[in-house]
């Protein structure tokens, strides 16, 4: 792979926005925004308010009600998504590569002036409430909740990002746009555009629709960073089939390449059908269906998850296979011969060209990198890196991380 690849440049405009954009072959573009605030930005009453807001921004803005504002939308042709996690709110379209300077104007519209109308407001209230609901039904939901609760005493990692009911009850418009008009600066804001187009025809495009956006003074508040808490937890709900068993572990304060070598580790561990977790627990023995491992390395998060749901009489015997197989890894007895590391290396270089054949991917890699402060190049790095990895930096690392866990199984309440 060669830097010429794709095509990268990077501009601060005038009001602050920061603008990435990729240069490529492709007859779709892919427009992201991200605005630098997410749940680990909410003080405690707010928690949910960040989410609330990604809702309302397609109800209405000063010149489009919801209906016509959708409409446009739809007329686009393509997609215009959202999300929000803990770091970020972001806002996406994809679309044909003639559709640009639409779908910049009406995102520019939907980010700049949307007016929070007190009608759709309500109804939206209703719609996040039953969302909240839904993830409460939802048992794997549900045990990453539990877990990241009972992990933190202080940091925001501990409340979901959709906030709590209370919170989503009470919210007023005016709370709404106090958290909008403090945040939803440009200033506070990165844009990646994908496409065909040259780096100044996207820039002139953005600066067109975006530039009358106001910079403001901005500040966030420190944001609590805590590791887990060793502990193993039991709760019970009713009216459930499977059991979950879920493991967390944080890893503060790694090195880049440590970093790296860990997402090696982690993909070995149980982020593929055919890694250890996956292939004993499933494939072996017959035990779940369900079995993963997840790493977050966002600035302020970096979290490591392991996760399965099994039958009630299988719970002992699942967590066996979990602990041995983490301490045969840190006692070297897996071992991770060099066509081990060859086949993981093999699988790292296929997702990164993955992510650079697709241009919708590419796109949110590149901003990815932005809103962590990394070099969009970075990857080059990473594969030269990998090359020089040996077996020793996967034990050394696993050493380090997969230490004092915080464990919680999610167990069947019998009724009477």
């Amino acid at each position: 792979m060669k830097e010429s690849f794709f095509d990268a440049k990077e501009s601060v405009l005038d009001n602050g926005i920061r603008l990435v954009t990729v240069k490529k072959d492709t007859q779709l573009m892919t427009i992201y925004a991200a605005i630098e605030v997410g749940s680990l930005n909410e003080e405690k009453h707010e928690k949910g308010i960040s989410h609330f807001i990604e809702h309302m921004l397609f109800k209405g803005t000063e010149t489009r009600n919801n209906e016509s504002l959708n409409e446009d939308i739809e007329n686009l042709g393509g997609e215009c998504n959202a999300y929000t996690d803990y770091i970020s709110t972001v806002y996406s379209m994809v679309a044909l590569g003639e559709e640009l300077p639409e779908s910049l104007e009406i995102l520019s519209d939907m980010i700049i002036n949307s007016n929070f109308p007190e009608e759709e407001l309500e109804k939206e209230r209703g719609v996040i409430l039953s969302e909240l609901k839904t993830s409460k039904d939802d048992i794997e939901d549900l045990s990453f909740r539990k877990i990241n609760k009972l992990a933190f005493d202080k940091s925001p990692i501990r409340y979901e990002v959709l906030g709590d009911e209370k919170n989503l009850k009470s919210f007023r418009r005016e709370d709404l746009l106090k958290y909008y008009n403090k945040y939803y600066v440009p200033n506070n804001c990165i844009i990646s555009v994908a496409s065909s187009y040259e780096h100044d025809e996207v820039k002139e495009v953005v600066e067109k629709y975006f530039l009358d956006w106001q910079k403001k003074e901005l500040y966030k508040k420190p944001i609590i960073v805590e590791d887990n808490k060793c502990a193993t937890h039991i709760s019970y709900k009713k009216d459930i089939e499977q059991n979950t068993i879920m493991y967390l572990y944080t890893f503060h304060g790694l090195s880049k390449y440590e970093e790296l070598v860990l997402r090696i580790l982690n993909h070995k561990l149980g982020d593929s059908a055919n890694s250890i977790l996956f292939r004993e627990l499933r494939e072996k023995r017959g035990l779940a269906y369900d079995v993963y491992s997840n790493i977050d390395c966002s600035n302020n998060v970096k979290t490591l998850y392991i996760y399965t749901a099994v039958d009630e009489e299988n719970v002992e015997e699942a967590i066996e296979v979990i602990n041995k197989a983490i301490d045969d890894i840190k006692k070297e007895k897996i071992i991770f011969n060099e066509n081990t590391l060859d086949l993981m290396k093999k699988v790292f270089k296929t997702a990164l060209a993955s992510t650079l054949e697709d241009v919708s991917d590419l796109c949110h890699y590149v901003l990815c990198q932005r809103l962590d402060d990394e070099h969009i190049y970075e990857f080059y790095s990473d594969m030269k890196s990998i090359e020089n990895m040996e077996s020793g930096h996967i034990y050394s690392i696993a050493n380090k991380v997969l230490n004092n866990p915080t464990v919680h199984i999610l167990k069947s309440e019998k009724s009477e």
